[in-house]
């Protein structure tokens, strides 16, 4: 069993759509997501390629994992999502037709397939619910990247995307935003060390965490409401077996919050071995950023505001809100 399959197993995993099927990373590998971009794509490409992007300074790979386990590829649109991983060597974009969450895998819920080659993009499965993911091993698609595989069916990719007028507006606004982040990213100093982020809504504003206090993303959840609670407490969740508090963000911060009159995404977030649940309007995507000073008193529920690719974002203080005297926890 290697290394790199052990570690997997003790990490966080973004895992996503693509097809039929549910696939995972590691989130260490995971640099950012993205709404699909116009991508560049020049007449001779290795067929497992689909284009080519300007990422930060580096120009970068951009796949279909179809191709490499050979699925039929159907054509792309607007509300595909990329994903951008790296390894120890390389940057490459994965295109997905949506990203699901965050998965805490669990050591006896992972099976290793037992013929796994160096070539096998696939090297592990982990059980979620009724539901199968496949565990990507990028250093598998690093390597097939370097070989240039071009085995498989042959397709006209250009023609996989969009060629509506509309499309390609959106599209290429959206490689706009991203060169003038990446402008302003090297701006302010390219030595520092980068983060993490989940984005997120509350209402119309937008807010983010730190993925280090990030264990999980869940969209739909059960909510069992406790009477004589605080207002802000929506009740508690069972997350396999535990209990966890859900906190209604927008009444804990005060904010304005109308009838929840559909299920809404929670972020579980762990804190000196605490876990709670927040109930947020919506949650957005995952990208990195320099690391942020801390601009505020440490009794505030913000640290600091920054503006990445024109939008502002507040950043929540998770160690405020989570070691707040009203958040009452007792052990189930």
């Amino acid at each position: 069993m290697s290394d790199n399959f052990i570690e997997q197993k003790r990490s966080n995993h973004l895992y996503f759509q693509v097809g039929e099927n549910q696939y995972a990373v590691n989130t260490e590998n995971v640099l950012e997501i993205m709404k699909l971009p116009t991508l560049d794509y020049p007449q001779k490409l290795p067929n497992n390629i689909v284009g080519l992007l300007k990422y930060n300074s580096f120009v970068i790979n951009v796949i279909d994992i179809r191709f490499y386990l050979n699925i039929n590829v159907t054509p792309y649109n607007v509300n595909n999502e990329l994903l951008i991983v790296k390894t120890d060597e390389v940057i490459f974009g994965i295109i997905t037709d949506k990203i699901i969450g965050i998965l805490p895998f669990e050591t006896s819920m992972v099976d290793q397939i037992p013929f796994v080659d160096n070539n096998m993009i696939i090297d592990s499965l982990y059980r979620n619910d009724r539901d199968t993911v496949f565990i990507l091993n990028i250093y598998a698609i690093e390597s097939l990247l370097k070989n240039h595989n071009t085995d498989g069916k042959e397709y006209d990719i250009p023609s996989l995307f969009p060629q509506d007028e509309s499309s390609k507006a959106i599209m290429l606004q959206r490689t706009k935003d991203m060169v003038d982040k990446s402008s302003m990213r090297f701006m302010s100093g390219n030595s520092q060390s980068k983060d993490k982020y989940i984005s997120l809504n509350l209402n119309n504003d937008l807010y983010c965490i730190s993925l280090d206090y990030v264990k999980e993303i869940i969209k739909d959840v059960n909510i069992t409401n406790i009477p004589g609670t605080p207002n802000f407490i929506e009740g508690i969740m069972n997350l396999r077996g535990d209990y966890i508090t859900v906190i209604n963000l927008k009444k804990f911060l005060d904010l304005p919050n109308s009838e929840i009159k559909e299920k809404k995404p929670v972020i579980i977030i762990e804190n000196n071995e605490l876990q709670l649940a927040l109930l947020v309007d919506k949650v957005n995507e995952l990208f990195e950023f320099q690391e942020l000073p801390q601009e505020v008193s440490s009794e505030s529920y913000y640290e600091c505001q920054f503006v990445n690719s024109t939008d502002l974002y507040t950043v929540l203080n998770i160690e405020k809100i989570s070691s707040d005297k009203r958040i009452v926890v007792t052990d189930m």
